[in-house]
């Protein structure tokens, strides 16, 4: 349900475009605003739960932006439809701050890595399917029943998680004032080493982001001309980001986090380059090496946080999240404008700079890594 509803606008961008006579940049702003406001409110409503409870958080947040979701497909302008968006993303964050703290907190140790398994499966499925739906019933029907499809299921589903999820059984409640909160949060953008891998976050959703905001406007336009269920469709890449999260981890146990997570960005590298070439084939496997390598870099840059940060994790996770969605925001809308000004060359140029950018973050934390552990 949580990135079902995020996501569900990304396809519909060109579809925007027309319907309101706006640019790429301004229609990527329907993302944009959800994941800015997300990113902002992931903070506060981790500090809430810990004092109410996680379940009592979850639901309120899931139902809320379930009603904003279906609200949404009946904006009358582009300002409501972006009002709503925005709202959306705010009530959204409860979930994603506080899922993974709830499965640690209220699950059998011993199933433990199976539950987190099964709720990183649930993201990706769900923004999968977001992107399908969507895509599918535009071409059916129209954007407004495809929102509400998507929106009226996740009504339903709010409802099953508020009777089926079990009640805490082993939360303490605690109150932590956001003074605390933010010296938690500076400590940690004190420390170059983690600075670095929070920017790799802001890299790799940049870069992710901006591939699929902008490929949708390339192949509705000639000489493919491909329909929103096609568009739709080639979101099945993400099934792609299942594997290489699970496979990547494996490799980063065995040989290190750096050269995994570099090895990561070269395989985007050479996927985003590959979508310069025209055959649509081509450009379709092009987009699976570059989500294999997102997801992979993602997964291995994640668990890296975890390890470096000694103290305070969950807000080292939180930063990373935080930076993680601002790429989203802040690239993702930017991109519009190397979209716009030098079509798709310019956008590839902009995420071949990010990737670059990328490199060289990768090798700088662990740099700090191995002068940290040479002067202990």
């Amino acid at each position: 349900m949580t990135f079902s509803n995020l996501y569900t606008t990304q396809p519909l961008m060109p579809v925007f475009s027309k319907t309101f006579h706006i640019s790429p940049t301004i229609a990527s702003l329907t993302l944009s605003v959800s994941t800015a406001a997300l990113a902002i409110f992931m903070l506060v409503a981790a500090a809430i739960s810990d004092a109410i409870g996680r379940k009592r958080i979850m639901v309120i947040s899931i139902f809320a932006t379930s009603i904003l979701a279906f609200l949404t497909s009946f904006s009358p302008n582009f300002i409501t439809l972006l009002s709503l968006r925005t709202l959306l993303g705010a009530v959204l964050a409860g979930v994603p701050a506080i899922a993974m703290a709830y499965v640690g907190e209220e699950f059998d140790p011993k199933s433990l890595g199976q539950a987190m398994g099964l709720y990183i499966s649930g993201n990706s499925i769900g923004g999968l399917f977001g992107r399908l739906a969507t895509g599918v019933l535009t071409d059916l029907f129209n954007w407004h029943v495809a929102l509400q499809f998507v929106g009226a299921l996740s009504i339903a589903f709010s409802l099953y998680l508020w009777f089926a999820l079990p009640k805490p059984q082993h939360f303490q409640p605690s109150r932590t004032s956001f003074s605390d909160i933010f010296k938690k949060l500076g400590g940690h953008l004190k420390q170059p080493g983690l600075f670095l891998l929070f920017t790799i976050g802001f890299l790799l959703m940049g870069s992710f982001v901006t591939m699929f905001n902008y490929i949708g406007y390339l192949l509705t336009e000639p000489p493919y001309n491909v329909s929103q269920t096609v568009i739709g469709f080639i979101f099945i890449v993400y099934l792609m980001g299942t594997w290489s999260s699970a496979w990547m981890g494996k490799v980063a146990d065995r040989l290190g986090a750096s050269p995994v997570i570099q090895r990561s960005l070269l395989l985007m590298l050479l996927g985003s380059l590959l979508t310069l070439v025209p055959n649509l084939y081509v450009k379709i496997i092009a987009l699976a090496i570059f989500t294999f390598g997102f997801f992979g870099a993602h997964a291995v840059a994640s668990g890296w946080v975890g390890d470096r940060a000694k103290i305070n994790k969950a807000q080292a996770s939180s930063l990373y999240l935080l930076f993680y969605y601002a790429g989203s925001s802040l690239v993702g809308a930017f991109g519009g404008f190397f979209w716009s000004g030098f079509g798709w060359i310019g956008v590839i140029i902009l995420i071949t700079l990010l990737i670059l950018l990328g490199f060289l973050c990768t090798y700088y934390s662990n740099q700090y890594r191995q002068n940290s552990y040479a002067s202990n």
